[in-house]
């Protein structure tokens, strides 16, 4: 059946978007404490034709700005008069975290541990239940777009279950350089979506608090081409050579405190008992080594050279 030349508007907040039409608003979320509003930003693009609603979501840690880029470029590339089918953006979700470059909102909670919120609970907790009530319950597919943490950068990659068969060719579609099977965290955006079922893939590439051109295009290139597999725009990039699957994976750690010299760059492939890294003081005396206890691929690291005893150096995916 072909679909209809005609469809409603969309709704969301009061806010009516005709077909064939962008908007951009904003969801109120709260008063600063010197009075200024702080709102959510949104931007709807509602296809002329019939199609599924798809939703597009960065920042929800604060210093995590990829997704930010990626979502402009995103929507840069739309156009709703020839769509079929709504995508709903939202380019900061941490609104609060964003404009102070932190991860966590004031209160220091963690918003992707917050999900599905209340509309009476914390800061965190009202955030979360404005986004699924207004975007992510709408949605039949999602997006949601990080970065590696903590000085820590990440290869790019879809982190998803992939014993779902629908998750699973979304993720063929995205082609990530590599894409693992994770279970969802209690409290996060993707375990509260897929409870209210939805498909849902979480993208992490490129570190906090920078642009990373690489991590930038492979998340613009995959949601363009997911949107495609799912018949919102026609199919038109080239597809890269086809994702590497993982399902276990594990973050190496110093048992030594010092300063770190790396042996490796994401994507490396290392085999077991390579080293990965060498602890030195600062007279120059090596301390110990980190070695691979199996082969793997280098799906992140470090971005620090100072370290302390237990910190978390490389991490490598068993492909």
């Amino acid at each position: 059946m072909s679909p209809k030349a005609t469809r409603p508007p969309i709704e969301i907040a009061g806010n009516k978007v005709a077909p064939g039409r962008k908007a951009r608003f904003e969801l109120p979320i709260a008063r600063l404490m010197s009075g200024t509003p702080v709102a959510l930003p949104v931007v709807v693009l509602h296809g002329r034709l019939d199609g599924p609603t798809v939703w597009l979501s960065g920042a929800v840690h604060g210093d995590e700005l990829c997704g930010v880029e990626i979502i402009r470029q995103v929507l840069e590339a739309l156009e709703p008069s020839t769509m079929a089918g709504t995508v709903i953006a939202v380019p900061v979700v941490n609104v609060h975290g964003f404009n102070s470059g932190q991860r966590y909102l004031p209160d220091r909670r963690d918003l992707n541990r917050s999900f599905p919120g209340s509309a009476r609970g914390s800061l965190a907790s009202r955030i979360a239940h404005l986004l699924m009530t207004e975007v992510v319950g709408r949605c039949s597919v999602g997006i949601d777009l990080h970065t590696g943490s903590d000085h820590r950068t990440n290869l790019p990659q879809i982190r998803a279950d992939l014993d779902d068969t629908e998750t699973l060719r979304l993720t063929e579609a995205f082609g990530a350089p590599v894409s693992i099977h994770s279970r969802t965290r209690d409290g996060s955006l993707r375990e509260a979506a897929t409870e209210a079922g939805a498909t849902v893939l979480l993208y992490e590439g490129g570190e906090a608090l920078r642009f990373d051109p690489a991590a930038i295009a492979t998340g613009r290139d995959g949601t363009l081409r997911v949107l495609a597999e799912i018949g919102i725009i026609p199919a038109g990039l080239a597809h890269p050579a086809a994702t590497r699957y993982s399902r276990t994976s594990r973050w190496l750690r110093t048992s030594s405190s010092g300063i770190l010299h790396l042996n490796v760059e994401l994507g490396d492939e290392v085999e077991a008992g390579a080293t990965i890294a060498s602890i030195f003081d600062p007279f120059g005396k090596r301390l110990g080594r980190i070695t691979a206890r199996s082969n793997g691929l280098v799906i992140g690291h470090t971005q620090h050279p100072l370290v302390n005893r237990g910190d978390a150096v490389a991490h490598l995916a068993e492909i």
